[in-house]
Parts: C-alpha cells; structure tokens; sequence
C-alpha cells in the first residue's frame, strides 16, 4: 500500500536517477490515511519557495492546501482527503522571486480537454486485460525473423465523422483495427499519444508526458484500444519523444520558476529547429522521468514498443542550429555525451524489464552500431529507421523514368549497408506533408504511370531486407499530401484506380505474411543475393530473397521503366520449374495485364552467374515475383553463356 509521505529509498533513487517507476511516487495516487480515502499529491521542484493544490476539491483556492517539502532534493507532497476521480487540479508554483506560476502535473494520468489545461485526478488501477496470450505468444517469437509490417496512424485524421468530430479510441478499437486486420499488417504505429496542446504538432510537442490525450477519450479507453488490438494479433508501437519539449506556460519550461526539465544553459536547452526546449540529461531526475515514462506506457498501457523520435537530435548537439550558434562538448565536439549515455541506459532498462520490447530509432545520423547491445559498444535499439533507402528511393522515383539509368546507383546503393543495422524501411508521414506531396503525387508521368510507379515502389520495399512501414493513406493512393486537420480522402475510393490500388497493397502485404523468405533472415546476409545489378541501361534489377530452407526463396524482378520486355532471361540457381506468384501488372490493380501464365520452365543456360536460365515477360513498371515449383539439384555441366 502506498505511504502517506513518499519513502526514502524511493527518494533517493529518484535524485540518483534510477527510479524507473518514478509515477508510484510522484503525481496524484488515491491511498487512505488512518481509514479516510483521498489523493497523495507530489511534485519535484527543488527551487520553489512554495507549493499550492488547487482545484475542484478546494474551489481553485490555494491557500487551504499547501504541500510540505519531503526532500532536501526539492520533492514535495500533500494528502488531501475525499478528493473524487476526473476532479481537475494544478499546483500553484511560487518560485524564489515570490512569482505565481500554475502548472499542470507532469506526472498527471489524464488532462483537461484542450484548450484547458489542468490535470485529472485519475486511477490507471482497474482494467481487466485480456492480453494475456498475446504476450505468452511473444515470448516464443523472436521479434528479427517475424514478418513486421507497420501501418503508421495518426488518430486524429484517419476518419472523422461526418460532423468533423474526432473518433473515440473504443470506436476505433472497432474500425481501424477491422481495417489493418484486413489490410494484413502486423502492427500499428501512433503518432505521440501523450497529451499536447496544438493539433498541429501532430503530438509531438507534449506537455503530459504520463497523460493520453483526452481528445479520443479516456486512460481507459485507450487500454481498451490496446486490448482489442492484441486479442486481433495486431501488436503497438507509439512514437515518443524524449528529446524536447513544448515551451507552453502550463508545462514543463521553468517549473519551479527556473530551468529545471531543460538545460541551465539557454544556448544548449533551446531547439531552435522546432521552437522547443531540449531535456537536460545531465539532472538526474530528468533521467528518472523519462526511463520512467518509457515503462510506463508498456507498464500501464501493454505498448510493444516505442519509436524514439529525432535519435539524430540527441546524439549531436547542433542538429538544426544555425551555423552562427552552433555550440560543442567539453572535447570540442558535436557529440551530446550524456544523451548518449541516456539512451543506452533507456534501452537497457527497458529490455531488462521488457525483453522483447521493439525500441525502433528514428536516427538520420551515421552514428555506429545504433542497434547493436549497449554491453557490446552500441546504443542499445533493436531497430533503426533507414533514413538512407527512403531518401535514395523517393529521389530516384520522382525521377523520369527515361533518365533514371543515370542514377541507377540509388536503386542499388542501400544493399552496401543493408545488414549493418536492423533496419525498418519508413515511407513515413514526414515524407507526405508541408509541400513534399503525396506518395502518389510524387511519382512522374501520366495518371496510369503515377499508379504503376507507386505499385512499384511499393513491391520493392516489400522484396528489399528490412521490416516495412508505410504511412496512413498511402494504401490507397492518396493523391493529396496529408492534411493534418482533415480526415483522409476515403471518397478516393469510389473511383476504381484507388481501389486497386487498395487491394494491391493488401494482396502485397498478405504475400508478404506468406512468404518466410521475405522476413525470416531480413537482418542477415545470407537472406538476400543478387542476380542481376547492374542493369542500369533498362533500369531493371533482379535480386533473390532466402529463408533458412534452401530450396524456399523467390526472385523479384522491379522494372522501373515503362518498356515491355518479352523473353527477358535471368539466371536461376535452380532447375525445375517456376511461377509467377505475383505481378503488380495485373489488371486487377489496375496493370496493363502482361502477366506470366503457367510454369516457366528452366534452360541449361548459365546466366548472370547462375547454373541455369529462363525467359519471361517483364511488364512496364512493375514488379514481378517467381517462385520454384520443383527443384532438383545443380547440374555439374551446363552450357555457358555470358549474361
């Protein structure tokens, strides 16, 4: 049972900086004290003269309940009896200069719906889970050699109701998991959840870091949400954001009249990027807040795992700055080593508590081993988000495709590092939005090409190493860019290119699933080879995907051009026969239909460094994908041609 005053050894781990739990101490926590029940009230602010509860309970007088200092560290803490569930408070902060300051409980559960901004008085404590099996099931799953295909969600626009009201997290527990159950992906990833002032910053400048937003209901409705999405097989992931915070008045800028959350130092606290204040790593109790916070959402909210926004925005300390405000470490470097040392103390903690969480960073650094064990030298992920694939590719196909032959080294330069991390392969919504333009728009040529090439674009990121994620709206052709105030544009489906599109992508993602070959050794070289390169006059590679079984691969053939080639020879490893099991050319999404029908069948023709070869037809801009039907094994003579 919690204490009436919080304990000393919680205390003191909290100033060392590894209370892990920190929100069992500190916030708004219903105890009894001696048989009356009400709410235990704490809050860190070592430089404030004097600390106030207002709210429903006191009718937002301060002067009835005054909290007493509980550490020379600078916690302090109140018991008021008979305070309800839902009753909004804030602490009224008077700092050393004898100024009054209202601000919201940075370890607060629940917040006002915006505008307001005080906090809730709320219990996590009384959820019934049903997950149960979801979480056995993951501990027999490694989460490298599983199928990982994310569907990246921004809650607040993915539907709206007719009165441009937002969805509640129980309404969506029905729809959009319908929705991604069918789609065929294997999770859900959500823009920041924690509650935030400005739709516009989409939740990535947060205020409550321990409180999901209100706008689609309450902590509990979102554990529903959770709930439901695990009893369906669809694991969560919610993007989090520990390297900066949102200036507003109520939150965490100044708390207790000075910098405390931030750095002292305004040229090393400010983001001038983003208009926010960067976290001081260095406080302890700054780390203790965050580590704890990471938990938490796994702990109170069963989230599989976290992006960890801006990785590249810790680890340097100028990332953003103008060049005439650039500052340095102690060495002289760019480097921010105690954020360094932060995020290879979060990983740890979390996967001692949550082995197979997935840590993913959203890192456009070229910092080494990002997801290699901190006890082996690395940062301590499991993931990375390759920000190079997504850039080359989105470059190469918003390029003609007459000329792409000339930059043909941005189809085939990611295949360098591919297994140096475990990477995630974004088209996230940052590369849809602020004038970069849809997925769709992006594409070059005619309306048909547009389609096509985003088939094809799509296919060969389902064929490439790496675990998948594509942005909402993308799986139909959205041809607007995403309006982060408006809903998505379902009405695109009542035309019939956007709705082949949609069942392209789920027939894509459902082959995916299928396919141990395209996931199981995503992360290991021996899953992929080439066969063919360098094809730069056609602009058509030609690569294998391989599963742990020898004779289960596939052979993915992208050609990124709109030129039809008929008797078109690749080089085979194997004899036999081989189909075609899939062809984005196909006129049910929306293809010109030239189609491989039947069996291919092998010739004794060595090819492209391969024992044997076969023909077939490789249609426009697309991708096709073959799959042995019966293999023997490698001839010792063949005849030799060069391919």
């Amino acid at each position: 049972m919690m204490s009436l005053i919080p304990g000393p050894d919680d205390l003191f781990l909290f100033h060392e900086g590894s209370l892990y739990q920190s929100y069992r101490l500190l916030g708004a926590h219903f105890i009894e004290n001696e048989g009356k029940a009400g709410v235990r009230f704490a809050v860190w602010a070592p430089h404030a003269l004097e600390i106030r509860v207002i709210g429903d309970f006191n009718n937002w007088n301060g002067s009835l309940h005054q909290m007493s200092k509980v550490s020379i560290w600078g916690v302090w803490s109140l018991f008021i009896p008979d305070v309800q569930e839902g009753e909004y408070y804030k602490y009224e902060i008077v700092n050393a200069q004898g100024i009054t300051a209202l601000k919201a409980d940075p370890y607060a559960f629940y917040s006002e719906l915006k505008p307001g901004t005080a906090s809730r008085v709320c219990s996590l404590e009384n959820y019934q889970w049903q997950d149960g099996a979801w979480f056995k099931q993951k501990e027999t799953q490694s989460v490298y050699n599983r199928p990982l295909n994310i569907y990246e969600v921004h809650m607040g626009t993915w539907k709206k109701k007719q009165d441009g009201e937002y969805y509640t997290y129980r309404e969506l527990a029905d729809e959009l998991i319908d929705y991604v159950v069918d789609m065929g992906y294997t999770h859900l990833e959500l823009l920041p959840l924690a509650e935030h002032p400005y739709d516009r910053s989409w939740g990535y400048q947060a205020t409550g870091y321990y409180s999901v937003t209100s706008r689609f209901g309450t902590p509990q409705d979102f554990m529903y949400f959770v709930d439901r999405c695990h009893l369906r097989g669809i694991g969560v992931i919610m993007d989090w954001v520990p390297g900066h915070f949102v200036k507003d008045e109520h939150g965490l800028r100044q708390f207790d009249g000075e910098p405390l959350y931030e750095y002292n130092d305004p040229s090393k606290a400010e983001k001038p990027q983003w208009g926010t204040l960067m976290f001081d790593f260095t406080k302890p109790e700054v780390s203790s807040f965050l580590i704890s916070n990471a938990l938490f959402w796994m702990d109170k909210f069963h989230i599989d795992g976290l992006r960890v926004d801006a990785v590249a925005s810790l680890l340097s300390l100028n990332l953003g700055r103008p060049d005439g405000e650039r500052i340095t470490n102690e060495h002289g470097g760019d480097e921010n080593p105690e954020a360094v040392e932060f995020l290879k103390r979060l990983n740890t903690t979390i996967f001692a508590h949550y082995p197979h969480a997935l840590m993913m960073a959203e890192d456009s650094s070229n910092w080494p081993k990002v997801t290699t064990p901190v006890h082996d030298g690395g940062l301590g992920f499991n993931f990375k988000w390759n920000m190079g694939w997504m850039n080359d590719m989105l470059k190469y196909v918003e390029i003609d495709p007459y000329f792409r032959r000339g930059s043909h080294n941005l189809l085939t330069f990611s295949f360098m590092y591919t297994f140096n991390e475990n990477f995630v392969l974004p088209l996230s919504h940052d590369e849809v939005v602020h004038g970069k333009k849809s997925l769709l728009n992006k594409m070059p040529g005619d309306y048909w090409q547009k389609f096509a090439n985003l088939r094809l674009l799509l296919g060969y990121m389902i064929g490439h190493p790496g675990k998948k994620l594509l942005f909402m709206g993308s799986e139909f052709g959205q041809f607007d860019e995403w309006k982060d105030l408006e809903d998505l544009d379902w009405e695109m489906l009542d035309y019939d290119s956007h709705r082949s599109m949609k069942h392209y992508v789920r027939d894509l993602n459902h082959l995916y699933l299928k396919e141990q070959s395209l996931w199981e050794l995503d992360h290991q070289p021996e899953g992929f080879s080439w066969i063919d390169a360098d094809n730069s006059s056609q602009s058509i590679t030609t690569f294998m995907r391989k599963s742990s079984d020898p004779d289960d691969f596939l052979i993915i053939i992208c050609n990124f051009t709109p030129v039809v080639h008929e008797q078109y020879r690749i080089g085979v490893p194997l004899s036999g026969e081989y189909s075609e099991i899939f062809n984005s050319d196909m006129p049910a999404y929306g293809g010109s239909g030239q189609v491989n029908m039947g069996k291919l069948k092998i010739e004794m023709i060595s090819w492209h460094d391969q024992p044997y070869s076969l023909k077939l037809t490789i249609p426009p801009l697309a991708v096709v994908v073959l799959k042995p039907v019966k293999t023997h094994r490698k001839a010792s003579t063949t005849k030799k041609e060069r391919g």
